[in-house]
């Protein structure tokens, strides 16, 4: 986002602004949840937490694609939800049939369980995003993100955004329709930052610090990239996620999406935030003050502390998971970025400062580079050079005044994408 006065870091997150001292006792009314993208890696950590937290936690809808209709009805039920949607118009029926699956296998039977109301097609989630809830938990993957957190925060919703894509591809769209403390970010690096922003005024904010675990190939020169496989690429380290957040991980395109995100979720301009790599993935991020002190947030690497903080914003539930044991010698590592060899990072900072529907350009050439690398018709090098060939190609679309702008911009991005690809771009 480009122009204007600098925001308060706690622009998108009013209540970050708290906290001088011990705040009054946390909230404990019961919070209605909705979650998207249900039946992947954060869909199914947030059923974790819920359950881990009855008291103060309820699920009341679903939403998935609906290429695993089993999973989603066996959440369903044992949920009790109002609602359920999935993208896949046709999989309504197959979703019909594996509810009374489900209830067989429980000893139910017709008529002792009540069916959720089932909504189908490519707008369902967002129909759902509207539905009266507390919080709408968008986990869905990729920039078919976007329209449902639109939708949600339209309603009034307080969303919990794990879908960094559509924050990115959105950009000022997003940010223009969420009121101050409406978005809460669920990844662990921002989610860090907004509670190390806890303890300091923005006056007093110098830098944000994002770590970054490396991926699998930390410490490879560019050669020595060239003959990744996709099984290597796949093997992160220290976390467990989707093919494509974990390709992304490895391109260190995930860090530049991350950095975007940063920007636009506390105002803070590019040339103040950095990226350093600490390959434990303990310290999740960190935040600079003007005086030199810094502050770290550290936890195992474990998603459901940050779906936790998100779903309770700005309260801490009390079961979620084991905290750091000092008993034991450790050591964490902290590098600077190897911009030589992972250029992806550089490329999403200069699409970052471009903005407009830059942003969405990189990540929707970037999304086409990796199905292309999974599918075994690009090399590894091959998506970061996709993704600076079509930024280097890219026409002035200006600023985005509505989705529709959004995804013609991503459709230029991915034709031209393909045609790279086709055209050889190793």
């Amino acid at each position: 986002m480009t122009g204007g006065a600098p925001r308060h870091p706690a622009h998108r997150l009013g209540s970050v602004r708290a906290a001088h001292g011990w705040e009054d006792a946390a909230v404990s009314e019961l919070r209605e949840v909705t979650v998207l993208g249900s039946t992947g890696s954060v869909g199914r950590q947030a059923v974790q937490v819920v359950a881990q937290n009855p008291d103060r936690l309820t699920i009341t809808g679903l939403a998935a694609g609906g290429g695993d209709v089993a999973l989603l009805a066996e959440q369903a039920l044992s949920l009790g939800v109002r609602t359920v949607a999935v993208a896949r118009a046709t999989a309504a029926q197959d979703l019909q049939l594996a509810f009374y699956a489900a209830a067989q296998q429980r000893g139910w039977a017709t008529g002792q369980y009540r069916l959720p109301e089932i909504l189908a097609g490519p707008r369902a989630a967002e129909e759902l995003a509207a539905r009266p809830a507390d919080v709408v938990l968008n986990g869905i993957s990729g920039s078919i993100g976007l329209r449902p957190t639109l939708s949600a925060l339209a309603a009034g919703r307080t969303v919990a955004l794990a879908n960094k894509e559509s924050l990115v591809a959105g950009g000022d769209l997003v940010t223009a329709a969420a009121a101050p403390g409406q978005l809460v970010p669920v990844d662990s690096e921002h989610s860090a930052m907004a509670q190390c922003l806890r303890s300091g005024r923005r006056a007093e904010v110098a830098r944000l610090v994002l770590t970054a675990s490396g991926g699998p190939f930390r410490g490879r020169s560019r050669a020595e990239l060239a003959g990744v496989t996709r099984e290597q690429a796949l093997a992160h380290p220290t976390w467990a996620m989707g093919p494509v957040v974990t390709i992304n991980s490895a391109t260190l395109v995930n860090k530049g999406l991350e950095l975007i995100e940063a920007h636009l979720l506390f105002g803070v301009p590019y040339a103040d935030i950095d990226v350093v790599v600490h390959p434990q993935s303990i310290v999740h991020s960190m935040v600079t003050f003007s005086d030199g002190a810094t502050i770290a947030q550290a936890s195992p690497p474990d998603m459901r502390l940050p779906i936790a903080l998100a779903l309770g914003w700005p309260d801490r539930l009390p079961e979620v998971q084991p905290a750091l044991d000092w008993s034991t010698a450790s050591s964490w590592d902290f590098a600077p970025v190897d911009h030589e060899a992972f250029g992806a990072l550089r490329l999403a900072r200069e699409a970052g400062e471009a903005g407009g529907v830059v942003p969405a350009i990189f990540n929707a050439a970037n999304e086409e580079a990796v199905s292309s690398f999974l599918g075994g018709r690009l090399s590894f090098p091959g998506i970061v050079t996709v993704i600076a060939r079509t930024l280097g190609a890219a026409p002035d679309l200006g600023v985005p005044t509505c989705v529709d702008d959004v995804l013609a911009a991503e459709r230029w991005a991915r034709d031209h994408a393909r045609a790279a690809i086709a055209g050889g771009s190793d």
